[in-house]
Formats: structure tokens, C-alpha cells, sequence
């Protein structure tokens, strides 16, 4: 019965999953976002053809807004790479709780104002969105494990 129930989440219509798949597409979208401070950074920092076999040995010549940014898109990463099976998780099982589509949807949210917080230096409004952003995740992982157990 769990494989089934992933595939009756896609049912044309079905509205219960939408959200958990537009957090998906958001997710990513905001790890790609994140190249763009990134590259405004190294495009400051005389950025050449040359840099291109070793980007990361320019690092000490971007600006400090540059290297938080280039911090900000490393941890991009990581967040999509935990939030990602979080997702699915609950898209498998069937998870259709209200409260999950909204937690689903901040997580991308709290991860653009948390680049943004990270390049422009503000770093409690960073760290409130990081952590905001984690317990979301975190949140996801129980009503899908939660939904696991029970059926």
C-alpha cells in the first residue's frame, strides 16, 4: 500500500500536494538564486578566465559581502540537501495536513531573506531564519514519519 499512496498525492486535481511540490521547486529555485550575489561578488573581484580552473582560490579576493555570499550559497546546499527528503517523505506518505503546506512554503521564504541576511550582514536575522528554516524541515520529517507509523 505505501507505494500507492504517493502516486493517489499526483492525482491530477489533487490539491494536497501542490504545496509540498512548489516547496520543492521553490527550494531548488533559491539554491540556484543564490549564485546570483555570488557571481556579482566575483564579477567585483576581477574574475577571470583563468579563475575558472580553481573558483574557490579567488575566495580572499572577493569583497566581505562577497564571501558571505559565497558562504550563503554553500549552506544552500545543505538546507535543500535536508528539506529535499523531508519533502518527499511527506509526498509519499500522503501527508495532507494544512499546517504541513504552510511549513513546506516558509522554508523557502526563511532561506531567500536568510541569503539576503547573510550577505548584508545581519547576523540574528540570519540566524533566526536558519533556524526557522531547520525546524521546518524538522517538522516536515515528523508528520511524515508520523504518518509512516501510523499506516
Amino acid at each position: 500500500m505505501f507505494p500507492f499512496a504517493f502516486a493517489s498525492t499526483l492525482v491530477p486535481g489533487s490539491s494536497a500536494s501542490a504545496p509540498l511540490a512548489w516547496s520543492l521547486a521553490l527550494a531548488a529555485g533559491v539554491l540556484v538564486a543564490s549564485i546570483v550575489p555570488l557571481g556579482a561578488a566575483r564579477s567585483q573581484s576581477n574574475f577571470t578566465m583563468a579563475d575558472i580552473a580553481a573558483p574557490r582560490a579567488m575566495f580572499e579576493r572577493l569583497p566581505a559581502w562577497g564571501q558571505r555570499a559565497s558562504w550563503a550559497h554553500q549552506n544552500c546546499f545543505e538546507a535543500f540537501v535536508l528539506h529535499a527528503p523531508a519533502v518527499l517523505l511527506c509526498l509519499l506518505v500522503g501527508v495532507s495536513a494544512p499546517w504541513t503546506a504552510a511549513v513546506a512554503l516558509a522554508h523557502p521564504l526563511l532561506r531567500l531573506v536568510y541569503i539576503g541576511a547573510y550577505v548584508a550582514n545581519k547576523p540574528l536575522l540570519r540566524s533566526l531564519c536558519w533556524a526557522s528554516a531547520l525546524f521546518c524541515s524538522a517538522l516536515l520529517y515528523g508528520a511524515g514519519l508520523l504518518a509512516v507509523v501510523a499506516g
